[in-house]
């Protein structure tokens, strides 16, 4: 898979030069790169069939899922939970797609599986996990519209976040790196198999 835009909208403080942001953008970098389909290829072709009729195109959670495992691999951990609590607030936002600590600096890295409104949960858990102190690096992947019109419906993407970008990016911090990653397929072929819609991703790997 090809990560196509790197966008920092918050680079606060001297996070952006500490050896943990290079070390965690690097992984995470190395792991999109890892994502193939069909599974165990070197590349990421998706079947070329819109996703806006029911039931046609391919799911987003299987991608999802080998991105984690991916990053896992490398010694993050999945699904722990968010680490701001004040107020209770944690279990309100749910857990983190996938998390390590760098140098005591957490990184939490959230793939986007769902519409655009999932899309702005999640930069805004992000943001404010950054704004406690307790996230040192908040990094949302999503597609482009270019791989989401294969994707199901309405996915979140790149475009339709654009332009709230100066919002979240006009958060003040006093440390913290917030960014949108924005990947895209190798290519398109007939040839592969279209990938599962639903939430059993894990067994088609």
């Amino acid at each position: 898979m090809k990560l196509v835009h790197e966008i920092p909208l918050i680079q606060a403080g001297d996070i952006a030069s500490a050896a943990s942001c290079a070390h965690a953008l690097a992984e995470i970098r190395s792991a999109i790169a890892s994502v193939g389909w069909p599974p165990g290829s070197d590349t990421f072709s998706i079947y070329p069939e819109s996703g806006k009729k029911r039931g046609m195109g391919s799911g987003v959670r299987p991608i999802r899922d080998m991105f984690v495992q991916e990053l896992e691999a490398r010694g993050w951990t999945a699904e722990a939970p968010f680490p701001v609590s004040t107020a209770g607030l944690a279990s309100r936002f749910g857990p983190m797609d996938a998390s390590k600590s760098f140098a005591g600096d957490l990184f939490v890295v959230e793939w986007e599986t769902g519409n655009v409104s999932s899309s702005h949960r999640s930069m805004n858990k992000l943001a404010i996990g950054i704004v406690k102190g307790a996230v040192a690096g908040g990094i949302l992947i999503v597609p482009t519209k270019n791989l989401a019109q294969y994707l199901t419906d309405r996915i979140g993407n790149l475009e339709e976040l654009e332009p709230y970008f100066d919002l979240w990016g006009s958060v003040v911090a006093e440390r913290g790196y917030l960014a949108v990653f924005a990947v895209e397929h190798d290519a398109t072929s007939t040839s592969v198999p279209r990938i599962r819609k639903g939430t059993d991703g894990r067994s088609l790997i």
